[in-house]
């Protein structure tokens, strides 16, 4: 049998309009110093060199992806405008398309959320170093370390319902890295409703690999996380 394939390709589904954000519009379009957040994401993953190429999948109607990544450019940046109704549409349908392209089912997709854009290489580098020769693929995450309410309705707003051990209970990240066509089968049996690419593997029955991340790879989501990212990367410089 041939040797499975060590190429890598990220995938970067980027077709949402991010209305948790409020951002006035796609939240991978808005500012945050002098780049948009997804402009940000992108120059992480094509500063690394091992990958074969980053693909972008946005919404069919996008019109302001070149304005907001106008650095995202040459032969390893690839954009395709294939997005579906929910994120697990879009990265299927990015599968798709990077099959076009030339990747086959044994190569690695790196999924990684547009609006984690503090991602470093050195973070992207460590996963593929961690699952290459993994035979399930994997995802960065980090082990809880807050106390875990489970919260239920109750006079005045939400209250505690009970205390979730955290013992053993990790926070999902990205990038999330299997090979295409494990990647395609789970997605199509999870539906399109999956939260991640991670979930829909382990619904198969397999074990992703967790490779410790770090806390500033946060995803942006609500307003406060807009200037969390702003001081930090402040820091940064």
């Amino acid at each position: 049998m041939p040797e499975p394939s060590r190429r890598c390709f990220a995938l970067v589904p980027a077709a949402g309009v991010g209305e948790r954000a409020q951002a006035g519009g796609p939240k991978q379009y808005a500012p945050l110093g002098a780049r948009s957040v997804v402009a940000h994401t992108l120059a992480a993953l094509v500063a690394v060199r091992t990958l074969e190429a980053v693909l972008v999948v946005l919404a069919p109607e996008d019109r302001e992806f070149e304005r907001h990544a106008s650095a995202f450019e040459g032969p390893r940046a690839w954009v395709a405008r294939c997005g579906g109704a929910t994120r697990a549409d879009s990265v299927a349908n990015g599968l798709v398309e990077l099959q076009r392209r030339g990747a086959t089912e044994t190569d690695w997709v790196l999924v990684h959320d547009a609006a984690r854009c503090l991602l470093r290489p050195a973070w992207v580098e460590a996963l593929m170093a961690a699952c290459l020769d993994d035979d399930v693929g994997g995802l960065l995450a980090l082990p809880l370390a807050d106390t875990l309410k489970q919260a239920a309705p109750g006079e005045g707003g939400p209250r505690v319902a009970a205390t979730v051990p955290r013992a053993d209970k990790w926070l999902a990240q990205t990038p999330q890295m299997f090979r295409l066509g494990l990647l395609r089968r789970a997605l199509a049996a999870a539906g399109p409703q999956v939260s991640d690419e991670s979930s829909a593997v382990e619904a198969l029955g397999l074990a992703p690999r967790l490779v410790p991340g770090d806390a500033e790879n946060l995803k942006l989501t609500w307003p406060a996380d807009f200037a969390l990212a702003a001081r930090l990367l402040e820091t940064r410089r």
